[in-house]
């Protein structure tokens, strides 16, 4: 059993996507103000802490990651004092609120990297990955750039600033240039800023793409990728031994003598046994990992964007192997959704026939599994992917440039557009739907993103008084982590790893017990239990339907079921 007695090893967190959760002005925009107004909802669900995502002042480039202030809230999400009184109305019930820490990059419209942009010579040059063209190429010209690698956003991962003559390094977008942590006066900086948060009140953060920032200071070309002589650059960048450094000196800087925070770092390629050092509380860098092994699963050879369907038995070795790797030192979180995800129902389940079948499974098997579980705004909701007509109708940075790329490259438009409708990242941008009205009840005015048309019939109106609804079938699991220590703290051993459509597993914790069994498909399924599992052990079904009798149980399509003893 993992050391340490963490408060959040019994909590779920919720995650608040700003620009689509609840809009109080009618400006089509969500704002804090909308939060704070929706937070019963947040207190009815009995979630423990509100992670919201980047309320920063920003351009927008990508949607709040690119900060050009830290200290400031962007306009079209209110003010400091309306933030005052979010962070206020959370803690009265008793909830934390973590904010969002992009560091890895800023905004290129940020004082920092205007200043750092304005002369070769500027005190701040340094701030950020400056470098003349590669030899033997005249800047501006292709292939001239310092190196080969290629952005998370599709293109190089460079950019040339016509007054300087050099280019500047962004993994993401051209207008988020990284910073560069070898340089002190950065970490500095970054550390000031994020004590005056705590000092404001706030409980921690969720740390963007954290293991990146720590570059190969030589910043050697990648290995080719076959894509337009763009190189994989993550071998010089990703999870390099020097993020270890940074992250025990933010500990000390930041962290240390405050109790009760939560740090989780977002880590884009890590592995279980980095994640292990990562999370290991005797280093201490961070609480918890979010890892993308689990979905990458359905990324099929052209990447993300061509997906495959799942192999339910990757799955259940990958969050297995996960399971065990952090069973005795770390902590795993526990996620299907973020801003960054398609909708689980859509992409794992059923979100026709089975749709609420389909997602309170998925919900089961995830959130009592050991870890912190997230929820993305919606998911107690089982909202799903949003049909998207058009590329017109999309907002994504990402989706945008990869539709660009793949169509120029001579890809069938209809064929690039299914890969979005299936795996782009509006899918989780979408308002949240809070009753049948118009626009959701998200807003009074035009949506920054249409509203999915399903609304009239899945929205949080609809289920609350709906004791079989997708909302209280998470309310309950969520009281389940509470008042079940087996749930928080329990041994985890996966049952039936090859079956291609059970997800069966076990919790044990002293004398007590917890069995899921569930069913992730559409045809009935047999489960053979061990002698004294019985009908009256069932604590959660996601239907009325449960049958375990004689050393069996039956499992309906999409059925799960949660016993205890």
């Amino acid at each position: 059993m993992a050391q340490g007695t963490g408060w959040w090893r019994s909590a779920v967190v919720y995650q608040v996507y700003p620009r689509s959760f609840a809009d109080s002005d009618g400006d089509g925009i969500g704002d804090l103000n909308g939060i704070t107004s929706r937070l019963d909802h947040l207190a009815r669900l009995g979630v423990d802490v509100v992670w919201l995502s980047p309320v920063y002042a920003s351009p927008q480039a990508d949607n709040g990651y690119d900060i050009s202030d830290y200290q400031a809230i962007d306009p079209a999400f209110g003010t400091l004092a309306d933030f005052d009184r979010l962070l206020a109305e959370v803690h009265a019930r008793g909830m934390k609120l973590v904010m969002d820490l992009v560091v890895n990059h800023t905004s290129d419209q940020h004082a920092w990297f205007v200043e750092s942009r304005s002369s070769k010579d500027n005190p701040k040059r340094d701030w950020y990955w400056w470098r003349p063209a590669r030899e033997g190429f005249e800047a501006g010209r292709p292939g001239a750039e310092p190196t080969n690698w290629a952005s998370f956003f599709s293109g190089p991962s460079w950019t040339l600033d016509e007054a300087t003559g050099e280019y500047y390094l962004h993994l993401f977008d051209r207008r988020q240039p990284d910073l560069n942590w070898e340089n002190p006066e950065v970490r500095q900086a970054v550390h000031e800023m994020m004590r005056w948060w705590l000092d404001r009140g706030v409980d921690g953060f969720r740390m963007d793409v954290i293991n990146l920032i720590a570059k190969d200071p030589a910043l050697p070309d990648g290995a080719l990728t076959g894509t337009a002589g763009l190189g994989d650059g993550y071998p010089h960048y990703g999870t390099r031994e020097r993020v270890h450094d940074f992250l025990q000196e933010m500990h000390r800087e930041v962290f240390a003598g405050r109790e009760g925070l939560l740090t989780v770092g977002e880590m884009p390629g890590v592995t279980w046994d980095q994640a292990r050092r990562f999370t290991d509380p005797a280093r201490r860098e961070v609480d918890m990992v979010f890892q993308f092994e689990h979905v990458s699963l359905d990324h099929g050879p052209g990447g993300k964007f061509d997906p495959r369907p799942l192999d339910l038995r990757a799955l259940k070795a990958s969050l297995g192997r996960w399971q065990t790797a952090l069973a005795e030192v770390g902590w795993n979180s526990l996620y299907w959704n973020n801003h960054d995800q398609p909708r689980v129902v859509s992409r794992f389940g059923d979100d026709g026939g089975y749709w609420r079948e389909s997602a309170t499974a998925l919900a089961t098997v995830l959130h009592l599994h050991r870890g912190t579980p997230y929820v993305y705004q919606g998911e107690e909701l089982g909202m799903t992917n949003a049909p998207f007509p058009s590329i017109d109708d999309l907002r994504d940075v990402e989706s945008l440039n990869h539709y660009r790329e793949a169509v120029a490259g001579g890809v069938d438009p209809e064929v690039v557009m299914a890969g979005l409708r299936a795996m782009g990242r509006d899918n989780a941008r979408t308002p949240v739907q809070w009753d049948a009205g118009p626009h959701a009840g998200f807003t009074t005015g035009e949506p920054w993103l249409p509203v999915n048309p399903n609304h009239t019939r899945i929205n949080a109106e609809a289920q609350y008084d709906d004791p079989n609804s997708v909302f209280h079938h998470y309310r309950r699991l969520v009281e389940l982590r509470h008042t079940r220590p087996v749930v928080a703290l329990g041994d985890f051993r996966m049952l039936l790893p090859d079956h291609p459509h059970l997800y069966c597993y076990e919790r044990a914790l002293d004398d007590a017990r917890l069995l899921v069994l569930a069913n992730l498909g559409a045809d009935e399924q047999d489960v053979e239990l061990e002698p004294g599992w019985e009908a009256e052990h069932v604590v959660l079904a996601n239907t009325d339907r449960a049958r375990v009798k004689a050393g069996r149980a039956v499992l309906g399509p999409w059925e799960a079921l949660v016993l205890e003893r």
